[in-house]
């Protein structure tokens, strides 16, 4: 026999659209029941171990730097790198939401709950060909998303008066009631004793988080003739599996759009003390470092260059012969330009701790690099070219990286310097000297320099992976957030926001994000769906 519960509002899921959907549905006067498959203490979903950045359009801060942003700028920019066309209705109505609401509805609504950000606009996703953020735009929360989705978590628990709130950790929605047309409640059962509990409410909100929480779905999912490597990390959410996606599709003819286009990087390493199987931790690989093949060899004949094109860089790694690549810098280039993203390994943005944050920008991350040649075996460093190929053949089992390789792999890099920096004529060189006339991107990266640069070692490789991050596509949504069956018609009862609706119509992105776009992607979403409600 099933326990029973009631409430106006049942939400599946606790990551940060879920909670935000609690916080405004409970300062509208609903009661709630969020139902949340983790603990306690990893309430908040992947939100809570995140970075922070935020794209934002129209801010003060932006005024500030003088950066002269419009929704029609950041619109332009979004379709075009998105590659969204004109029969994505539901995709370009979001986006154009988004752009004209994340000042507004994102930005000053968090400024009210105390959030704020860094005193810096920083510049990614450019573009290989200047046809990604034609803008600086990228705000970055300050004490990154872990501070955010506590300030929401304090908030939603502030806003319950008179136990309107009720959380169900360690608990799974596995079913979808109807009664008539309309969604009615859900059945949901317990991780630890297996108790089923049947929850009714007349709205429910699928907030459980993406398709590609695991690699057998990931894999199912991925656009045929694209490369798809061997083997690759996790650094989704496990419980992202798509069941509940597949499950609304099935029972009440949902549409599922866009599965196959997914955020991804490109240079993951395993987590050295992994939370699940496979879990991988996402670098923010060094502009200034060589990009290399399994052999050692630098992959071109365009140089792969973080900061431009995410998507593009993804595909040309799983294009690769084998499923992994390496990169080669030096400890100078490290202390300036390594950086893992996520709230676990920025203590001092996480922790607000200012002063030691300008100190180590400003003198390098030698705190970050030492943890990591410490804690990580596919971090490796010595002080000449021919030792660090025998550290990587020796972690690949292999003899692929033959020294004379890998020595006139950056003999011919450095051969750019020989006679002067006006002299230069390498791709790489061309990027890292644009990027750094923006500020921002100067203080993280190194004036261009031969890698062998006397004073600048030992010498680093790091063995990277592809490693899956969010999905792009979702359940089809109109601009309440109300999920929409084959005919384009809402279901009665039944919303989906944040990664579980590809934050926004199935898919706002399209094919690339301009980055930045799903912490406020979960915000405008949810906040809609209960606007709407």
């Amino acid at each position: 026999m099933s326990a029973m519960l009631q409430s106006d509002v049942v939400i599946a899921g606790g990551g940060l659209a879920g909670i935000v959907t609690a916080l405004e549905a409970l300062r509208a006067g609903k009661s709630v029941v969020i139902v949340d498959r983790d603990t306690p203490e990893r309430f908040g979903g992947l939100a809570l171990w995140a970075f922070g950045g935020m794209a934002l359009v129209g801010t003060p801060l932006q005024a500030r730097m003088n950066i002269p942003d419009t929704p029609e700028i950041a619109l332009r920019d979004w379709i075009r790198f998105g590659q969204l066309d004109a029969s994505e209705h539901w995709p370009l109505q979001w986006a154009r939401y988004y752009v004209e609401h994340s000042r507004s509805h994102v930005y000053d609504w968090l400024s009210s709950h105390g959030v704020t950000f860094m005193p810096a606009v920083n510049w990614v996703e450019r573009g290989l060909v200047g046809d990604g953020n034609a803008l600086p735009r990228y705000h970055i929360v300050w004490g990154t998303s872990q501070r955010l989705t506590r300030v929401m978590i304090d908030a939603m628990r502030a806003a319950d008066s008179g136990g309107r709130l009720t959380v169900l950790h360690r608990h799974r929605v596995v079913s979808l009631d109807r009664n008539g047309g309309a969604v009615s409640g859900v059945v949901v059962v317990s991780e630890e004793t297996g108790a089923e509990t049947r929850i009714a409410a007349p709205l429910t909100v699928l907030a459980m988080g993406g398709i590609n929480g695991g690699h057998d779905e990931t894999r199912a999912n991925w656009v045929k003739g694209r490369p798809l490597p061997a083997t690759m990390l996790n650094g989704a959410h496990p419980f992202a599996d798509g069941k509940l996606h597949h499950h609304a599709a099935d029972s009440l003819g949902a549409q599922i759009s866009h599965a196959g286009e997914m955020w991804n990087y490109a240079a993951g390493i395993p987590h050295p003390f992994p939370h699940f199987d496979g879990h991988g931790l996402s670098l923010v690989p060094c502009k200034s470092a060589l990009w290399l093949n399994h052999r050692g060899e630098r992959i071109g004949p365009e140089p792969l260059v973080t900061g431009f094109d995410t998507h593009t860089l993804c595909q040309r790694v799983a294009a690769q012969e084998k499923p992994y690549t390496w990169h080669l810098l030096n400890w100078r280039i490290a202390a300036k330009e390594f950086a893992i993203s996520g709230a676990e390994h920025n203590p001092r943005i996480r922790d607000r701790q200012m002063p030691m944050f300008l100190k180590e920008t400003l003198l390098g991350n030698h705190r970050l690099i030492r943890q990591m040649q410490k804690e990580s075996r596919h971090f490796l460093v010595d002080e000449t070219l021919a030792g660090l190929a025998a550290r990587m053949n020796a972690l690949t089992g292999t003899d692929d990286v033959k020294p004379e390789v890998l020595q006139a792999t950056a003999d011919a890099f450095d051969a750019n310097f020989k006679n002067g920096d006006k002299l230069h004529n390498d791709d790489q060189l061309r990027r890292i000297l644009h990027a750094r006339q923006w500020g921002p991107d100067k203080l993280r990266t190194c004036k261009p320099a031969p890698l062998q640069m006397r004073g600048a070692g030992p010498y680093i490789a790091i063995h990277m992976q592809l490693i899956t991050r969010k999905s792009l596509g979702g359940l089809k949504t109109d601009l309440q957030s109300r999920v929409l069956d084959a005919a384009g018609v809402p279901i009665s009862g039944l919303y989906a926001v944040g990664e579980a609706a590809g934050f926004g119509g199935g898919g706002a992105s399209g094919k690339r994000s301009l980055e930045g776009t799903f912490l406020p992607g979960c915000i405008l979403t949810a906040r809609a769906a209960v606007r709407a409600m």
